[in-house]
């Protein structure tokens, strides 16, 4: 039998799709945790407001910061729904870039610094939030909890996944 009539293995989609849900989950929560750790630890007390400055993103800011717990629950919405477009990227690419599939580690500090890269120079600028002044200490808090928080789950249950499938 040659090669062109071995059986051609096609991947499980309902896998793949628990494999996303879950990574998305892992990593959205880690990474709002986060979050609130780095608000409090610097100085904020209300950490609905993180949850009111996503839903900013889309919504008037007004409407975001007084919509009490439904915009929060919005904001929060938005978050998730984020952190799976980030999962849904990593997991299509995973397969196709050998890079991926080496050290979880550097794979999480590269992805994580794409994550920040594209969300402070791509995304937020689209949104309705109004950047403020460029602060290095925070920009590297944040790219350093995207490595952590979004990069490693990614890169962890990717290859999870993907060694099993």
């Amino acid at each position: 039998m040659d090669s062109s009539s071995a059986p051609v293995t096609v991947p499980n989609p309902t896998g793949l799709v628990h494999a996303i849900t879950v990574t998305a989950l892992v990593a959205g929560t880690l990474d709002y945790a986060a979050a609130i750790t780095n608000y409090l630890l610097n100085g904020g007390r209300e950490p609905i407001r993180i949850a009111w400055y996503i839903a900013s993103s889309l919504l008037p800011r007004e409407t975001a910061y007084g919509g009490g717990y439904v915009t929060a629950a919005f904001g929060l919405l938005v978050h998730y729904l984020i952190a799976t477009g980030w999962t849904v990227l990593f997991f299509l690419v995973y397969p196709r870039v050998a890079l991926l599939r080496r050290s979880p580690a550097l794979v999480s500090v590269i992805y994580g610094a794409f994550v920040w890269a594209m969300m402070n120079q791509v995304l937020v600028p689209l949104t309705r939030i109004t950047p403020g002044p460029f602060n290095l200490t925070a920009a590297a808090t944040a790219a350093a909890i995207l490595m952590v928080c979004i990069g490693l789950p990614n890169a962890l249950l990717a290859r999870r996944h993907f060694a099993r499938a």
